[in-house]
């Protein structure tokens, strides 16, 4: 039996924008409609960082399991010149078993991370959007970016990070990319006023964006707290706002809610909606032009799982990737 073995280059290719957006979608409606279960998720810290596990099951043209093992470590570029994220994704059959892939995860992190952010705008983020703000022009930032564009047409596009020259060479690159002009933003709290699409993908572990900083409309993906320690997001502002989680349950632990609850401003019963129902139908989105709207995305197995699906079901029909063989097929003593 041979497994499928896809390279980071492999999955950025076959992992489209708008494919990833379809997939995910489709993923965060059926949860909500009940027909696949809740994802899961395991977490670990070392001491210069952390490892989780997210795994979720979803049914396409057979029902799939997939498990992402994830390494976080925020130093890694400084100190090392490596990835903040490493990690893989394996891709089982969950009819018997098969280890049908295994495949980078970096880019379907990145990937399905910003196509979760773009299928919340497309529901919650106004219309016509005039400035879109990425805050932290890291590894997730190009990919945030590029999902935006396929849910919105902002007329110009902001960036800002702590380091400047970061900004710099994400706003030359993406601008020159997308089409689309991208300009650094020197002053947060002045380009956070001046936005109303904003997202935020930094590993701060005290929030930046303040309540007094965001004008009435607005739309935040916020996105950067994936464990206990992130924070990206004032707990007021949060309390003020409409919140919608990707998974409420998930976001109470480690998403800029934890926080919110810890410093007692509000309570999960609190939480507007989860994406799926919004997308479902279930719950509404966007009901008057002045509201505050907050995404607060944690990141879930349900996403890796769709995005693994879509990445693999691609390269079979495209013959990509290359076959391993883990052991020599026999029957298990």
């Amino acid at each position: 039996m041979t497994t499928l073995l896809l390279s980071r280059a492999d999955v950025e290719r076959l992992l489209t924008p708008d494919l990833c957006i379809e997939a995910i979608e489709d993923a965060f409606r059926r949860l909500a409609q009940g027909t696949v279960p809740a994802p899961a998720i395991l977490a670990m810290h070392a001491t210069e960082g952390s490892f989780h596990v997210k795994a979720g099951l979803l049914s396409a043209d057979r029902v799939y399991f997939a498990a992402k093992v994830n390494a976080n470590f925020p130093q890694n570029g400084a100190r090392h010149g490596l990835p903040t994220i490493q990690g893989a994704v394996l891709l089982f059959d969950a009819a018997d078993g098969r280890l049908l892939a295994v495949m980078d995860s970096i880019a379907i992190t990145a990937l399905r991370t910003a196509a979760a952010s773009a299928v919340a705008a497309k529901y919650l983020a106004p219309e016509p959007c005039k400035a879109l703000l990425i805050c932290g022009c890291g590894g997730q930032a190009p990919a945030q970016l590029r999902a935006m564009l396929h849910v919105r047409s902002p007329q110009r596009v902001l960036a800002y990070d702590n380091d400047g020259e970061k900004a710099k060479v994400f706003a030359a690159a993406l601008g020159k990319e997308t089409g689309t002009p991208v300009v650094t933003a020197p002053d947060l709290a002045e380009a956070v006023r001046a936005s109303d699409l904003i997202v935020t993908c930094t590993t701060a572990q005290r929030y930046f964006i303040t309540r007094d900083m965001v004008r009435p409309g607005t739309f935040i993906a916020a996105v950067g707290a994936d464990n206990e320690n992130k924070q990206e997001i004032d707990p007021r502002l949060l309390a003020e706002a409409k919140v919608v989680t990707d998974l409420t349950e998930q976001a109470c632990v480690i998403g800029d809610l934890h926080h919110a609850i810890a410093a007692g401003v509000m309570s999960a019963q609190a939480v507007h909606a989860e994406l799926g129902e919004v997308i479902a139908g279930r719950k509404p989105g966007r009901v008057r032009a002045d509201e505050i709207i907050i995404f607060d995305s944690t990141g879930t197995g349900l996403q890796d799982v769709a995005a693994a699906i879509a990445v693999y079901r691609r390269a079979l029909g495209e013959k990509a990737g290359r076959d391993f063989c883990l052991a020599e097929d026999a029957v298990a003593a």
